[in-house]
Formats: C-alpha cells, sequence, structure tokens
C-alpha cells in the first residue's frame, strides 16, 4: 500500500487503519473501502455506521493531491441569477487548472444519495453548494475524504465553520425602501421569496428597519411571502394592486418577482413609475432593457462566486482561511422604474 492508501495511518491518528476502523464498526475491512471510496454496495445502516466511526475517530484521508475538478451544485438553474454565478466560479477555477463539474438538483435543495457516491468517488478539490442543503452526514462524509465545502447563498445556517459567501441582504433592503421613502412613498409593499431562507428574510428584515427608522407603520396587508419568479410577483403583485388601497410603491426580493409585478401593473393599467415604483434585487442584465429600466439592489453574483472559489482552492492547499463567512458588498440601483407618488 501506498501512503494514500486506505490502510494507512493519518497524520496524528497513527494506528488508525482500515482494519481497526472495520474492527470498530463491526464490519469487514472491503465494507469500509468500499465506504471510503464512495462505492455502491453498501447498505444504508452499515454505512452510516462506518462513517459514525470516521467521525468519532477524528480520520481524514490523506490525498496525493486535489483533483481538478470543483463540483458546483445548484437547487435550480433556471435564471441569470445561476449563469452569473458561474461566471464567477469559471474564471477562478479557469485560473487554477480545475474543470468545473455542475450539477442541477431541479427545484430539490438537498442532493440525493447517488450525487454523493458519485462526488465521493470523484474526489474533487472543493464542492460549491449554491443555494442548497447538504445534509449533516453529507458534510461529514465529505470532510472525512478532505473535501473541502462551501456554501453561497445558504438556505439555512451552515455547520459550525462551514464556509459560507453571502451579500449583504439586510443593507441591501434597507436601501431599497429607504430611497422609496425618500422619495414620498408611504404605503409600500414588500415581496419576500420563502423567509425560512436566511437571504430572503433579511431583505424582508431591512425593509421592515427602514421602515421603522422612518416612523412609518408596516401594513400587515402589504406584506406578502411568495416564490422567486415571474409568475409570483404577477401572481401577489396583482393581488397587492387589487386591493382597496394599494400600494404606490412595491419592492421585490428580486427582479424576476418584480418583472412580475411589470406584468401585472401593466394588466391593470398603471404605469411604472407613474402610477407605481418598483424596486428589484439582483440587477440581472435585463433589468437595465426593461420598460421603463428598473431600479434595483445590486447583488455582486459573478465576485460571491468567484468568492466561494478561491476558498475552495486555499481550503484544497491546506490553507487555512483568514475569514469562515463573507459577506460581499449590495449597491442601490437607481433607474427609471422609481418616481414620487402621483397625487390620485
Amino acid at each position: 500500500m501506498t501512503s494514500s492508501g486506505p490502510d494507512s495511518a493519518e497524520p496524528g491518528r497513527q494506528g488508525l487503519t482500515v482494519a481497526k476502523i472495520a474492527h470498530l464498526a463491526g464490519v469487514s475491512a472491503p465494507t469500509v473501502s468500499r465506504v471510503l471510496n464512495g462505492q455502491p454496495g453498501v447498505a444504508l445502516g452499515t454505512r452510516q455506521r462506518v462513517e459514525a466511526v470516521l467521525r468519532e475517530q477524528g480520520y481524514q484521508r490523506r490525498e496525493s493531491g486535489p483533483a481538478a475538478i470543483l463540483e458546483l451544485v445548484f437547487h435550480a438553474l433556471e435564471s441569470l441569477w445561476a449563469l452569473e454565478i458561474i461566471r464567477g466560479v469559471e474564471q477562478v477555477a479557469r485560473e487554477h487548472g480545475l474543470a468545473v463539474v455542475l450539477t442541477e438538483m431541479q427545484g430539490r435543495l438537498t442532493p440525493g444519495r447517488a450525487w454523493t457516491e458519485q462526488v465521493l468517488a470523484r474526489r474533487p478539490a472543493g464542492v460549491i453548494a449554491v443555494f442548497s442543503e447538504l445534509t449533516v452526514q453529507q458534510q461529514s462524509q465529505l470532510a472525512t475524504r478532505s473535501i473541502p465545502l462551501v456554501v453561497l447563498d445558504p438556505t439555512g445556517e451552515p455547520l459550525h465553520r462551514t464556509p459560507s459567501v453571502g451579500a449583504t441582504n439586510w443593507s441591501g433592503g434597507m436601501a431599497a425602501t429607504r430611497h422609496l421613502l425618500d422619495l414620498g412613498h408611504r404605503r409600500i409593499a414588500m415581496l419576500s421569496g420563502p423567509t425560512e431562507w436566511p437571504c430572503c428574510r433579511a431583505r424582508l428584515d431591512g425593509y421592515r428597519a427602514a421602515m421603522d427608522a422612518a416612523g412609518v407603520p408596516v401594513d400587515p396587508d402589504l406584506v406578502r411571502v411568495s416564490t422567486l419568479y415571474v409568475e409570483g410577483g404577477l401572481r401577489d403583485g396583482g393581488e397587492l394592486l387589487r386591493l382597496p388601497a394599494p400600494p404606490t410603491a412595491i419592492f421585490t426580493a428580486n427582479d424576476l418577482q418584480a418583472f412580475g409585478v411589470y406584468e401585472a401593473a401593466r394588466q391593470a393599467g398603471l404605469r411604472i413609475p407613474e402610477d407605481l415604483s418598483v424596486v428589484g434585487f439582483d440587477d440581472l442584465s435585463f433589468t437595465r432593457w426593461a420598460g421603463p429600466p428598473m431600479t434595483t439592489v445590486r447583488q455582486p453574483l459573478v465576485r460571491m462566486g468567484a468568492a466561494a472559489a478561491r476558498m475552495i482552492v486555499a481550503l484544497a492547499g491546506g490553507e487555512e482561511l483568514e475569514q469562515h463567512r463573507v459577506e460581499l458588498a449590495t449597491e442601490l440601483v437607481v433607474r427609471q422604474s422609481t418616481a414620487p407618488p402621483s397625487r390620485r
């Protein structure tokens, strides 16, 4: 066996061999080897028992070097939002001679067992999970094989010290709402995304903070939780505009929702910004070509993808990260979809 083989002892773990792990887990050595190599053919309960021993013993497999692959996992690839992140990851990967392997989970937040086994078998330089949730067991499996994980826009609180990248969502929500308040709006609606997701909750909290700071009560009828798609903005934006006292401005959790609000306003016979001001979030490329060009909060998606990839490269090279949580600044971009409220 070479020093990188599964029977070798780990630094600081002298004597921790496949045979010893097999003894502690009550399984055969070939079974431990299959678990370590991410191979199929091991019952789920047996695999979990071996993984538990590996975690308890602090086992980390020593590799000859990271594979020339960077795994990028998305819950869905349905908008330019994902493309911007991919661009950032690809820029850094190219600089370091890494190929990017892309997985889409078709709307599911957690990868399945098949994906886990494939990744463990490929042994990439690292995994970037975008708006996705890896289970505690999946994160432990990656850690056991020294495959670093970075979470971008986590949908929940990452495990302790799991590196993550995000944006200043609370500040962005506050800046967008303050802009509308400064224009003179008081009936300002908020279309949030699912509030169990930290990024959406932070944007909603920023909206509430701005309204509170201005001494403007938030009308509960003007706050809606919607889907982060055009259809959500069209449906829930339309409901807002049909209220007896409709909003004069709507701040949305992303640009796709805002685009849906544009269509809801058109169907209601309202003009933007003369009758309704709209602010989005993300600053996707289509916003500057919308009619009228959209005021939005720029989220540095390319830089976020690049930051996550740089973390992976550093961790794969055995470096310690200066920060385990990186938040990049958002910026309000004022265009032509916002104006003072009309005196109707």
